[in-house]
């Protein structure tokens, strides 16, 4: 496979949250199926070891970018690019100088999935020339894309980078399987592996979820079989999408304290139609969560990603759990957010006993479900801090 990482100009001076690209070439499946021409988007902090030794791999949740953290860029960069470098991350206070992913310390680096819209090859990109003279989007065309494809297509990047071996990999979420993914896949090259908010396959209910979400979007109109880029977008599903998912993300408790019945501002909720009241302030709180992600994601990459986490089976082609994880030889933090319901304690305690050695399940608190594992960042940063990160 051959690969050419486009830096551009002042790529020698360290330039931290500042968004960079690799092209990987073709992508070879699991499906079979040879994707040409493959894009990685990726950002970086800090300064890559001599060795190599100092690598960490930041993986990014379901419709998450390659801005984990605020940056800066080289002096006399573009305003916009300082201004998007220096921007907050969604993952600040777990990765940055003196955080317990120390960009001072680490080689960081975060890389869009793909399948997603934040700079790696979708749906979105234009097919190559052999697939569409007219190099129309891939649009309904693009392939499935599983969890254990997107690990390859994140090692193909490693190398381009010089690294053989990670230091750490983590990500919570969809970001977990991919970590737990890149231990198994690449034994060699996982030091040590936290998995946060996730479990070893995804589950029937997470499933049946995704199967909603998918639902919610192919149903709208204007989605056209997933061809749309030439008319409107299909945002009426997309948001709906998002809905059902952000459910699933916070606790019942944290929606009861937060919202309640309260009606929203001046609405009134009893109507004389259904269709015609106003609406609870838990109703538009939803709203203003389809809105956000309607504006800044694509409606196939959705579909791609959430189809890549549906695919999530550690197992698949080898072996029962014990027998896929035996092979991995790394350090281990398994996390679990005490109220989340979408990814349940009980799922990471199967995955901990499965686990070489003695692994046991770590706990963080919170009230949020399964968003906490973003929102308690310094606990995950503590948890980092004393058992994988607790050695140089």
């Amino acid at each position: 496979m051959s690969v050419t990482v486009l830096r551009g100009a002042g790529a020698d001076v360290r330039e931290d949250g500042v968004p960079r690209h690799a092209e990987i070439g073709t992508l070879e499946l699991e499906s079979g199926f040879r994707l040409p021409e493959v894009r990685i988007a990726y950002e970086t902090w800090g300064v890559l070891a001599p060795d190599g030794s100092n690598a960490v791999l930041v993986e990014h949740a379901l419709t998450g970018d390659t801005h984990v953290a605020a940056g800066r860029a080289r002096p006399g960069a573009p305003e916009a690019q300082r201004r998007a470098a220096e921007s907050g991350g969604w993952w600040d206070g777990l990765v940055g100088p003196g955080a317990a992913i120390d960009t001072d310390r680490y080689f960081v680096v975060c890389a869009n999935i793909v399948g997603g819209c934040y700079g790696s090859t979708g749906p979105s990109t234009p097919a190559p020339a052999e697939v569409d003279p007219e190099r129309r989007p891939w649009g309904s065309r693009f392939p499935l894309v599983t969890v254990r494809d997107s690990v390859h297509a994140e090692a193909a990047l490693a190398d381009a980078l010089g690294i053989d071996a990670w230091r750490l990999v983590v990500g919570g979420s969809m970001g977990g399987a991919r970590a737990l993914e890149w231990a198994v896949t690449y034994p060699e090259r996982v030091r040590a592996c936290a998995v946060v908010a996730a479990c070893a396959q995804s589950s029937a209910e997470q499933l049946a979820w995704g199967q909603a979400q998918n639902l919610a979007i192919r149903q709208d109109p204007d989605f056209r079989g997933g061809d749309y880029y030439d008319g409107p977008f299909p945002l009426t599903g997309l948001g709906l999408a998002r809905r059902i998912a952000h459910i699933t993300y916070r606790s019942a408790d944290e929606l009861h304290h937060r919202f309640g019945r309260t009606p929203q501002a001046e609405e009134q909720v009893i109507g004389t139609r259904p269709g015609e009241r106003g609406r609870y302030q838990i109703e538009s709180y939803l709203d203003h969560q389809a809105s956000k992600l309607a504006g800044r994601f694509d409606a196939n990459s959705y579909l791609a990603v959430n189809e890549t986490l549906m695919s999530h089976d550690v197992c698949r082609g080898r072996g029962t759990l014990e027998e896929a994880l035996s092979v991995t030889s790394c350090e281990w933090l398994v996390a679990a957010v005490d109220s989340d319901r979408l990814y349940l304690p009980r799922e990471s305690d199967v995955l901990a006993a499965a686990l070489p050695g003695d692994v046991r399940r770590h706990t963080l608190t919170s009230p949020s479900g399964h968003d906490g594992f973003l929102i308690e960042a310094p606990q995950v940063g503590k948890l980092l801090v004393e058992t994988v990160l607790a050695r140089p």
